[in-house]
């Protein structure tokens, strides 16, 4: 069976959903080597009409039995769809073609070229698993309007897809073996406890699972599915707060691999021997491991860092203990490394501030490498992008926080531009290195942006992420005012011209900054932010149903913290908005419901305060659609042109 690999940071059991990329490793605000003049205008589509790319999952299969073509997903039409690629030429043939739905590539099957993908609807989240099959037709076999299905990965004889689905419990996700040709499904594993799913052996004996305690604390549980027993066993049994999560099993299924910050401050790569229970270090560095997956055969093994905020990949040979070395590639940073079926290839995406991921294949022998696509728009150039640095500043105590700063062509003491303080998602997400052609869009347009990852964010070891925990909106917050006090200290800023802008979590600080710091920001953009704690907490997804406990030990209990809740909530202080808003929503949104949205605008204009609200029909909590992200785009810049910044004359092009 294939590797499933999961996250490790418990900042998952948030609202996670807007952390944009960012930054290039540098520490000072240095002035851009190509800031002599102001570079040409485009509009939002100019930059969103870029292809976003990713590869079929690490827990199935990315190349084709024959390894003639590589599974992927591509939003070319404007929705996601899947794709197969011809690893030569780079020719694509589309798989699905939905015009309505996003719909992700996750694996081929074990032996022919039927195709496993999903879906969910108008971004409800409730996503099904649907087969592709070789006349094209697409078949669900999760079918349910509450059903909710993830792809877990193939059984050792390749005859059973596995599953988890909460069709028996909508808070518990259990494990179902489905037939390969008849599509029939019987139970390999009943959550009862509604544990968190890790993973699954290759050889499909032992299923990992996690149970979180609290966001700082939590255990990985082992069931031995040949024993017989229905209960699965702990395996980090541990006093005090120590945080686990699964990556993989090692491809012979001898090994757990998994994630502790039990000797550090950071997440390390441990193995636990399945045979008699040892434990040893497998990977520590002086940040966390973000990931570790294996080829089939076991001989790589690929893993990630996350390096201030950029990942650095490394392909180990375990046959011979080296680096697995690699041609000069394109700069930026690598992911989704995806192995052939013979293991003489490698296909990954490439991704920097300045380029969107681009697909790029190596032969492993020759070392000959292609890129087989090209993500960036030819209406623009990556010479008009804007490169971005990593920037840290005191704050309001003291403390040092990191973030990413993206500062326009031309901006200087002379020339100077308005800035905004970009808040990402979470609680505890983080804002990392990558294209956004949201950010692009703003900083073309003479916006500085800088992404801050205030305390609580995830990256920088467990006590800085662990600062705001039962404090949001205190601390962390006050970290977003004063990363706009910073900005007003640059002399290429215009100090009377500062804006906060974030989604979801972020979106939430933006909404609080307004209300609880009033005269801190010139304006706010809302992007689906949480405005009324008491209501969102009250009703999250059941499918959260296994971070509840550690979400509301971090958020707070609404059985016991409502007057907290209540006093951080910017819908219940509406009346102390004085600033322009602008919010965004989407009607389908099951994290952040409309309804927060709808009456925190009710409420500011009754302030009379200008406020602009983009309501989208078909989207959830996110942007699935390209031309929904369009409209966002211009709606942000039309609002900070109107009420940041009077609109210059500056045609777009």
């Amino acid at each position: 069976m294939k590797r499933l690999t999961m996250s490790t940071s418990l900042a998952l059991a948030g609202l996670l959903a807007a952390c944009q990329p960012a930054g290039t490793g540098t520490e000072t605000a240095e002035t851009p080597p190509a800031a002599a003049e102001a570079a040409a205008r485009h509009d939002a589509a100019t930059f969103h009409q870029t292809t976003s790319f990713s590869l079929a999952s690490s827990a199935g299969f990315a190349w084709s039995a024959d390894d003639s073509r590589i599974l992927i997903s591509s939003d070319e039409t404007g929705v996601f769809n899947a794709y197969a690629v011809d690893p030569s030429t780079g020719d694509r043939e589309a798989l699905t073609s939905s015009e309505t739905d996003a719909t992700f590539a996750l694996s081929w099957f074990p032996t022919d070229d039927r195709a496993v993908v999903t879906a969910d609807s108008g971004g409800n989240e409730i996503s099904h698993i649907f087969v592709r099959e070789l006349d094209g037709r697409l078949n669900d076999i999760t079918p349910g309007e509450e059903v909710r299905a993830q792809f877990l990965g193939w059984s050792p004889d390749g005859n059973d897809m596995w599953l988890m689905t909460n069709e028996r419990d909508q808070s518990a996700m259990d494990i179902y073996a489905y037939d390969t040709l008849s599509y029939e499904s019987g139970f390999v594993f009943q959550n009862d406890d509604a544990l968190q799913i890790g993973d699954v052996s290759p050889d499909g004996r032992w299923v990992a699972l996690v149970r979180n305690r609290t966001s700082a604390d939590s255990d990985i549980l082992l069931l031995d599915l040949a024993s017989g027993e229905t209960e699965p066993s702990v395996i980090t049994a541990h006093e005090g707060n120590i945080a686990h999560g699964v990556y993989t099993f090692t491809p012979d299924s001898t090994q757990l691999v998994y994630a502790t910050d039990q000797h550090g401050e950071f997440n390390q790569a441990w193995t636990y021997d399945l045979a008699d229970g040892t434990t040893a270090p497998l990977i520590e560095a002086d940040w966390d491991v973000q990931f570790v997956i294996y080829s089939d055969s076991g001989r790589y093994q690929v893993s990630g860092i996350n390096a201030d905020a950029r990942t650095e990949v490394s392909i180990l040979d375990t046959m011979s203990g080296e680096t697995l070395a690699l041609p000069d590639l394109p700069a930026g940073d690598i992911s989704s490394v995806r192995f052939s079926r013979d293991e003489g290839r490698i296909a990954f995406l490439i991704n920097s501030a300045t380029s969107p991921s681009n697909i790029h294949v190596v032969d492993l022998a020759s070392q000959a490498h292609a890129q087989l696509t090209n993500a960036l728009n030819p209406a623009i150039s990556e010479a008009e992008m804007v490169d971005a640095q990593v920037v840290r500043f005191e704050s309001f105590d003291g403390l040092e926080i990191p973030g990413i700063l993206y500062r326009p062509h031309g901006a200087s003491a002379d020339n100077p531009v308005p800035a905004l303080v970009w808040v990402h998602g979470g609680p505890g997400g983080q804002s990392r290195i990558g294209y956004s052609a949201t950010i692009q869009h703003l900083v073309n347009h003479g916006y500085a942006v800088y992404a801050a990852n205030n305390r609580g964010s995830s990256g920088y070891g467990k006590t800085f992420f662990h600062m705001d925990d039962r404090r949001h909106g205190e601390e962390d917050l006050r970290d977003i005012v004063a990363a706009g006090d910073w900005l007003r200290t640059q002399d290429w800023v215009n100090a009377e011209e500062v804006g906060v802008i974030g989604g979801s979590y972020g979106g939430y600080m933006t909404a609080a900054a307004l209300t609880f710091h009033p005269e801190a920001f010139e304006v706010g953009v809302n992007i689906f932010g949480v405005t009324n704690w008491e209501r969102t907490l009250a009703s999250i997804p059941p499918w959260w149903e296994s971070f509840r406990e550690a979400l509301y030990d971090e958020m707070g209990d609404p059985a016991t913290d409502a007057e907290r809740h209540h006093a951080i909530s910017p819908l219940f202080h509406a009346e102390n908005v004085i600033r322009p808003m602008l919010v965004i929503q989407g009607a389908n949104d099951p994290r952040v419901l409309q309804v927060e949205s709808d009456e925190l605008v009710e409420a500011v204009r009754a302030n009379g305060v200008p406020v602009e609200y983009v309501l989208f029909p078909d989207e959830g909590h996110g942007f699935r659609r390209r031309e929904n992200r369009i409209t966002a785009s211009e709606a942000y810049v039309s609002f900070l042109d109107t009420y940041l910044r009077e609109q210059d004359e500056t045609p777009a092009e």
